[in-house]
C-alpha cells in the first residue's frame, strides 16, 4: 500500500506548472520583503550575530553577513517570520514560504544554482509541505503542533532534495531523518520562539538532505510507518492525492495585515465600515472554532501578543490604526486607553458554520440598530491585483527604491542579484 512517503518520492521529479511558479515568484518577493524588514526591526540581532559567529559560509543572511547553508536557513527562516507578515496556506494552516524558501535559497547559494531552479525547487517544496499538512490533518494542528514547523520541515526537505537531485533512496532517508527533527508548538505563539519554529524547519530541510546525500540512513518510513512521525504526532493519515493540473500553491494567501492570518477575515470585514464609535454598544466577532485557541488573546500586553488578538486588532482597526503597519504593533499600543476601552465592548465566539477563511462581525448601536459585516479570504484575487498589493506592501516595509529593486530581482534569474537585495540598507 502506498504511503505519503511513497507519494512524495514519486513527486520529487514532478513538472512544476507555470501558474504555480508564477505564484512562487510572488511569494519569493513577499518573503524577502518580510525578511529584510524583520532584520531591520532588530529584535533578533543578537540571535543572528550568534549564528554568524559560528563561522562564515557562502549563504547570505538578512541584514548582512554570511553563514553555512544550515545556519543561514535557520536565521533567514526566523527573521522572515519575525513580523508574522508572511504568506499562509489555509489547507493545512501553515506558513509555507518561511520554512521552504530559506532552506532552498541557502543551499542554492552553495550550489551556485540559477534563480529558476530555486523557484522550481521551492514550488515543489511548498506544495509538498501542503500535502504533508493535509495528510497530518487538523487534529495534528489542533492538539498543539505548529504546521509551519512540522509539515514545513518536510517541505523544506523536498525543496532541497530537488536542488541536490537526490535519488529515491536518499530522499527516503532524508524524510526519515526529518521525522526525528521536525518540531514546533503553538504554545510559542506570541513569543520569539514562534518565528524560531520556521527557522528550525528550514535548517532541518538543509541538514536532513545533506546528511542523506552523505550516506546517513534512517527508518524505512519515518514519516508514515509504525511509530513514525504521523502516528506519534496525532496525524490523521488522511488520504492525499498528488496534484494533477492545478497545484495547491496557487491558492496561497498573502498577508496585508501584520498579524496572525486568522484575524484577517475580520479585519477585511471592517475595512471601510466607517462606524460611529460613540454610538457603538457592542461588537460580536464570530470565527471558525479553530482560531479560538490561536489568536484570541483577550488582553495582550506586548506587541507580539497583540498580533494574536481579535479584540486588540479590531479596536486598532476601528480607531484608525493601520494594521498593515508593523510599527503599530508595540507594547505601548496594548495599553492605549481608547483601545482598551473599546476592547471591553468586543466579544468573540466560535461559529462552526464558518470556514477557516471566513469571519462575521455584528455591531450593535444605541437604540437597537445593528450592522452586520463579513468577509471570506478565499475569494479569488486577480494575479495583477495581488502583485500590485504585494508591491504596495513592500514599499511600506522597505521604501520605494528598495521595493522596486527587490521586485525586479525576484522576477529575474540572477540569484546574486536577489541575494544582494537581502542586505541592502
Amino acid at each position: 500500500m502506498s504511503t505519503i512517503t511513497d507519494q512524495l518520492i514519486r513527486f520529487r521529479k514532478a513538472e512544476v506548472p507555470a501558474e504555480a511558479a508564477v505564484m512562487m515568484r510572488l511569494s519569493l518577493f513577499d518573503w524577502a520583503a518580510c525578511g529584510i524588514a524583520g532584520a531591520q526591526a532588530g529584535e533578533f540581532d543578537d540571535f543572528a550575530a550568534a549564528q554568524r559567529a559560528m563561522g562564515a559560509g557562502q549563504a547570505q543572511i538578512f541584514g548582512g553577513g554570511t553563514a553555512t547553508a544550515p545556519l543561514a536557513a535557520l536565521v533567514n527562516g526566523t527573521l522572515s517570520h519575525a513580523l508574522d507578515y508572511d504568506d499562509t496556506h489555509f489547507a493545512h494552516i501553515g506558513h509555507p514560504s518561511v520554512a521552504v524558501l530559506p532552506a532552498v535559497l541557502a543551499l542554492a547559494q552553495e550550489l551556485r544554482a540559477p534563480l529558476d531552479e530555486v523557484v522550481e525547487a521551492a514550488t515543489l517544496g511548498v506544495e509538498s509541505s501542503i500535502l504533508v499538512g493535509l495528510w497530518l490533518g487538523r487534529s495534528h494542528y489542533q492538539v498543539g503542533y505548529h504546521q509551519t514547523a512540522t509539515a514545513g520541515a518536510f517541505g523544506a526537505v523536498m525543496g532541497c532534495a530537488r536542488l541536490l537531485e537526490l535519488d529515491k533512496h536518499q530522499l527516503r532517508a532524508a524524510l526519515g531523518l526529518c521525522a526525528s527533527m521536525a518540531s514546533g508548538l503553538k504554545s510559542q505563539f506570541g513569543t520569539m520562539a514562534k518565528p524560531l519554529n520556521a527557522g528550525l524547519a528550514a535548517r532541518t530541510g538543509v541538514e536532513a538532505t545533506l546528511w542523506a546525500q552523505a550516506g546517513m540512513t534512517a527508518a524505512e518510513d519515518g514519516l508514515a510507518g509504525p511509530l513514525g512521525f504521523g502516528p506519534t504526532h496525532h496525524g490523521e493519515a488522511a488520504e492525499v492525492s498528488l496534484p494533477r493540473g492545478t497545484w495547491h500553491i496557487t491558492d496561497i494567501s498573502h498577508k496585508f495585515h501584520a498579524c496572525c492570518h486568522g484575524l484577517h477575515a475580520m479585519l477585511e470585514a471592517l475595512r471601510g465600515a466607517d462606524l460611529d464609535l460613540g454610538a457603538v454598544e457592542g461588537i460580536h466577532i464570530r470565527t471558525h472554532p479553530r482560531w479560538m485557541s490561536v489568536c484570541n488573546i483577550a488582553a495582550p500586553t506586548t506587541g507580539l501578543a497583540a498580533k494574536f488578538s481579535y479584540a486588540q486588532t479590531c479596536a486598532m482597526a476601528l480607531l484608525g490604526h493601520d494594521t498593515g503597519g508593523i510599527a503599530n504593533f508595540t507594547d505601548e499600543i496594548t495599553q492605549d486607553p481608547a483601545i482598551t476601552a473599546l476592547r471591553d465592548k468586543i466579544r468573540v465566539s466560535e461559529e462552526a458554520r464558518l470556514s477557516e477563511t471566513q469571519s462575521e462581525v455584528a455591531v450593535s448601536f444605541a437604540g437597537g440598530a445593528m450592522r452586520r459585516l463579513k468577509h471570506d479570504l478565499s475569494a479569488p484575487i486577480p494575479l495583477e491585483v495581488r502583485a500590485a498589493k504585494l508591491q504596495d506592501k513592500a514599499v511600506a516595509l522597505l521604501g520605494e527604491d528598495h521595493a522596486e529593486a527587490l521586485w525586479l530581482a525576484a522576477q529575474g534569474d540572477d540569484l546574486p542579484a536577489l541575494t544582494d537585495q537581502l542586505v541592502r540598507s
